[in-house]
């Protein structure tokens, strides 16, 4: 592994970009006839042929009511996010009530304020930025808007550093330290976001800059600011390489762990990898600590990180694992999705990177827990706009609306008020509602880290710039996901479940619990190799209480949390077999009233995600479905995705298009049929349908039919839909 591709970033009031230079094995027992019940076609099936009706399934579980009740406030859970442009040209009182008052008409309730807080200021220069800080809070809330701060935490911008006075050149022993003894430090012409003539030094999170920061963070809160939005907090890895070697980070290492910190990457070290996970717990204890001042003057503060880190392998080379943070209090992310070009946003994405952005968001609402999970939305035209934010409105993720490549504006007003007013419209449906799905897929966070990838960090799946297109994520193949061994067959899974309309959530490692299971009747656990005991135990007493687990890859949790080799498989009794002679496919159940276990010693998933064949499909969905039969069917087209929710008596199902998200984006309208199971004891009051692609957000009625224990409609999609079958 190695650190050497750089990765992408956010900076202050512009986004992060590329630093880049330049055989199935069936088993035993499953046939193609298991794919009958509630799932989709497989992939060749025509789009409009006749599916199986699904059988009766259980009741939905218990929803929560409308009434919101989580772990964070209702406004943050709630929220739509828009950044208060004109801010940072000094504008006057009455121009900034003038772009208050248009956010809130176009449906924000939540505004990202942005200074000069990524530049170095004294003590003196960071008071006047205060005392403006407040005067723009109290405008905010006379709105009625609610207001955070963007601060970047780990990094500081000279201006005209680089020949005159600096921050680096003021403390030279606060920076971070890379594997190789560099200073984390340059000059503009080397990142986009730091002018020629500037300085920016990336600061280590144990030494004297953590008291600075924090200290700061206190008068921001003091100053009436609803949150923070803390920024970069990372481990810089654009010039280099495997940060923190400083003696702030060597003493801390050595404090939390014992051990001394390695002197050169070498992933056969044991030390090596502790490191590795030592870096995310600790980036996560310096921002429970910058949560915690922010409280010490307001209980009500609260902390929004913004966090390029995402289901990719970027992570273990910045040290930044966001799902660290699941359960604390306060606390939570913005989570900077990101698109195939900074110029044209996904206008020219493949089918395949239009997964990985799934794949992105449903992580990003996992990793956030209970917690809102808000996150950027980047488009260019409002159709491909409106498609980004249909994929974050479906994982649950709180929109933050923007025109690529920048955050200062949306694509267009209308388009915003829209979409916003939508949501606005549907807000308890899309937030506080519970998840119907009964699938799990497993991101373990040890298995990203530990299994080897090679170099890049498989952002998205294309490293072939369309023609006449300017800028591209990456066009170096190995930065593509195709080729990363847990990456691809992730990924390749989330491409079976929605080829296959079954709904599922995400499950991340770090902090999983009892409750995190209960529910679930499957459970994907994709290229599963390294794992700690506690998740272990977990995962054998799921399958003991009845759930079913569907394992791949050569080395099933064969090593440790810390990639250290095990003797013997953590799971070889939930397996049914040991490392002296693993098969290359199996199917297992340790006792009469335990889940069933399914094994692929190959990698159907990346195989799926490389080559959309319709054997690793059927292994996997197949898998699924020998087990578990989902309470809705569909025959709509395969790139036509579903999730279901509940609320209040309410099956809530959502849809979105993805038909002619492809090559050149387009909107290709479909219709299907839709088949949903009625829960034992209730009956069918109403089958409506609201969509931002109407004329009003407000519900519809569906024409519906009821037959043999289920509910039967139509659906006409255009890009993105709600659907609500309330039972009597």
């Amino acid at each position: 592994m190695s650190a050497s591709v750089p990765a992408r970033w956010d900076r202050g009031r512009l986004t992060r970009r590329r630093l880049l230079a330049g055989g199935s094995l069936a088993v035993a027992g499953l046939a193609v006839a298991g794919l009958a019940g509630c799932a989709a076609p497989p992939p060749d099936r025509p789009e409009h042929v006749t599916a199986p009706r699904p059988r009766p399934a259980p009741a939905p579980p218990a929803a929560p009511s409308s009434a919101y009740a989580g772990p964070m406030s209702e406004w943050s859970h709630h929220a739509r996010l828009a950044d208060a442009a004109g801010l940072a040209d000094n504008p006057s009182a009455e121009e900034m009530l003038d772009v208050l008052e248009r956010l809130k008409a176009q449906h924000v309730s939540v505004v990202e304020a942005d200074t000069s807080l990524s530049d170095w200021q004294t003590d003196e220069q960071f008071a006047e930025t205060v005392a403006e800080i407040a005067d723009f809070n109290r405008r905010v809330h006379g709105t009625g808007l609610k207001v955070v701060w963007y601060y970047p935490s780990l990094e500081v911008i000279s201006p005209g550093g680089e020949f005159g006075p600096s921050f680096y050149k003021t403390y030279p022993d606060w920076a971070q330290v890379g594997i190789h003894g560099e200073p984390n430090v340059f000059h503009g012409g080397v990142v986009f976001w730091v002018e020629p003539g500037n300085e920016s030094v990336w600061l280590s999170p144990d030494g004297p800059w953590r008291d600075y920061y924090l200290r700061r963070v206190k008068q921001i809160a003091q100053a009436g600011a609803d949150g923070l939005w803390p920024d970069v907090p990372l481990y810089f890895a654009g010039v280099v390489s495997w940060c923190d070697q400083s003696s702030w980070g060597k003493a801390a290492f050595r404090r939390d762990t014992g051990l001394e910190a390695p002197p050169a990457e070498d992933w056969s070290e044991r030390a090596w990898r502790r490191w590795i996970e030592w870096r995310h717990q600790n980036l996560a204890r310096f921002l429970l600590d910058v949560a915690a001042t922010g409280r010490s003057v307001n209980p009500e503060f609260e902390t929004f990180v913004e966090t390029v880190t995402m289901d990719y392998l970027d992570a273990t080379i910045i040290g930044f694992d966001g799902a660290y943070l699941r359960l604390a209090e306060g606390i939570t992310h913005v989570w900077e999705v990101d698109v195939v070009s900074e110029d044209d946003g996904m206008r020219h994405a493949t089918e395949d990177d239009w997964i990985c952005l799934v794949s992105m968001y449903k992580y990003a609402r996992a990793a956030s827990g209970r917690k809102p999970a808000w996150a950027f939305c980047y488009g260019l035209r409002e159709d491909d706009a409106e498609q980004v934010m249909a994929e974050c409105l479906i994982a649950g993720c709180n929109p933050y609306e923007v025109k690529t490549p920048e955050k200062q504006a949306g694509v267009s007003p209308a388009m915003r008020t829209r979409l916003y007013g939508f949501v606005e419209q549907h807000t308890a449906r899309l937030f506080d509602s519970r998840s119907l799905a009964q699938v799990a897929l497993y991101h373990s966070s040890a298995s990203r880290d530990y299994t080897p990838r090679g170099e890049g960090t498989g952002l998205f799946a294309s490293t072939t710039k369309p023609p006449g297109v300017k800028k591209w994520w990456s066009e170096v193949p190995i930065e593509s996901c195709y080729g990363k061994e847990w990456l691809g067959e992730y990924r390749g899974m989330v491409k079976a479940l929605v080829h296959g309309h079954i709904p599922f959530d995400v499950l991340t490692s770090p902090t999983l619990q009892a409750d995190d299971l209960a529910g679930y009747r499957v459970l994907l656990l994709p290229c599963f190799q390294a794992v700690g005991d506690g998740e272990a135990d977990l995962i054998r007493a799921f399958v003991a209480q009845g759930g079913s687990l569907v394992v791949t890859g050569p080395n099933p949790t064969g090593l440790n949390e810390y990639g250290d080799r095990r003797r013997e498989y953590a799971l070889a009794n939930v397996l049914g077999f040991s490392r002296e002679a693993p098969p290359a496919s199996a199917r297992y159940r340790p006792a009469p009233e335990a889940g069933a276990v399914y094994y692929f010693a190959d990698l159907p998933g990346q195989q799926y995600l490389n080559e959309t064949r319709q054997a690793d499909y059927d292994r996997i969905v197949g898998s699924i479905l020998q087990v578990h039969t989902p309470f809705v069917a569909t025959d709509a087209d395969r790139r036509v995705r579903l999730e279901t929710r509940a609320l209040e008596g309410e099956a809530i199902l959502q849809f979105s298009n993805l038909i002619g998200a492809h090559a050149e984006f387009s909107v290709v309208p479909t219709q299907f049929n839709v088949w949903v199971a009625i829960p034992e004891g209730q009956q069918v009051r109403e089958v409506a349908i609201a969509s931002p692609d109407h004329p009003s957000p407000d519900l519809a009625p569906l024409p519906f039919g009821v037959a043999d224990g289920q509910v039967s409609f139509a659906v006409d999609l255009y890009q993105y839909a709600l659907v609500v079958v309330g039972w009597a």
